[in-house]
């Protein structure tokens, strides 16, 4: 039994005959006569019989007749809902982010996106990029915007943006010149994402870092948003690392802290996750592409501080 069937079952019960209903759907008669037999067959029961020129429902056509109906009207409201989905009047739009973005990206696309699809929802989750990535793989969401490296296991990662990650502190002495990761493990060192310790994608870079030149750094303090490493550090508490996209919006560094690079620069990348082979719904496609623009924006207010991939 198909829809297609049902609809002309239907389209000759309203117009009393097979060429009446066959005319209405601008289709030839045989076809549709034979379409109805095809159903009847399947069904093993006569669903009209003739009286005159006119056809009549059996017991069984009559009781087939507002199942049909409603088969037909779910299938009409399915079909509608995924054209709000398709033509961005209605559904949802999901991202993840890496835990800072919201601060610096992530208003002004959402404010984009919803003057342009006021009809679709919009879910932002900020996560570590790791457990954003684990997400995105387990297909709870559809796209994020991540601190490479993660896990890129069953992901497509499309890499958008490079910047340099950058020293702060509220010591003077300390930014006299670029530090060196020695000179940094010897610091008291305020580092964020204290949950994800070194999975966090910044905090490995540091490590891997340190390894290579044969030392050890141990934050002396620990805490989950860079806001609160950076107050912290802004009160002499100790000194902590932050991109150079994240000093781009006004106001981001409190005024006690400066910046110093390292030594040997260190940079962070930033890229755009997905699952592998899938495809995103036209609302989440729109919303990453708003994303990406907004990157754009803040790439050219950097100076050149920033690149685009």
């Amino acid at each position: 039994m198909t829809l297609q069937q049902l609809q002309y079952f239907l389209a000759a019960v309203e117009h009393g005959t097979f060429s009446g209903a066959a005319a209405a759907l601008y289709m030839a008669q045989p076809s549709l006569s034979e379409q109805i037999r095809r159903l009847e067959s399947e069904l093993g029961v006569a669903l009209f019989v003739r009286a005159g020129r006119r056809l009549v429902l059996t017991e069984a056509g009559r009781a087939l007749r507002p199942e049909a109906e409603r088969t037909l009207a779910a299938a009409a409201r399915a079909a509608a809902s995924v054209a709000e989905v398709r033509e961005l009047t209605g559904g949802t739009a999901t991202i993840g982010t890496f835990g800072e973005a919201p601060n610096w990206l992530i208003g002004n696309v959402v404010a984009t996106f919803r003057r342009r699809h006021p009809g679709v929802r919009v879910r932002v989750i900020g996560l570590n990029s790791s457990e954003v990535a684990d997400e995105v793989r387990e297909g709870r969401i559809e796209a994020g915007l991540v601190v490479l490296p993660i896990d890129d296991a069953g992901l497509d990662v499309r890499p958008v943006m490079t910047s340099e990650l950058l020293y702060a502190s509220a010591d003077e002495e300390r930014l006299r010149a670029p530090i060196a990761v020695e000179r940094l493990a010897e610091v008291p060192l305020i580092l964020y994402d204290a949950r994800w310790g070194s999975d966090d994608p910044t905090r490995r870079a540091l490590l891997e870092r340190a390894q290579l030149a044969g030392v050890r750094l141990e934050p002396a303090i620990e805490v989950e948003e860079l806001g609160s490493a950076l107050d912290l550090a802004a009160r002499g508490l100790g000194d902590t690392v932050i991109s150079q996209v994240t000093t781009v919006r006004r106001g981001a560094l409190p005024s006690a802290l400066g910046l110093v690079p390292f030594a040997e620069p260190l940079y962070e990348t930033f890229a755009f996750i997905s699952r592998r082979d899938a495809q995103l719904s036209p609302a989440t496609r729109e919303l990453v592409a708003l994303a990406e623009q907004q990157l754009a924006t803040l790439a050219e207010r950097s100076g050149g501080a920033v690149s685009l991939h």
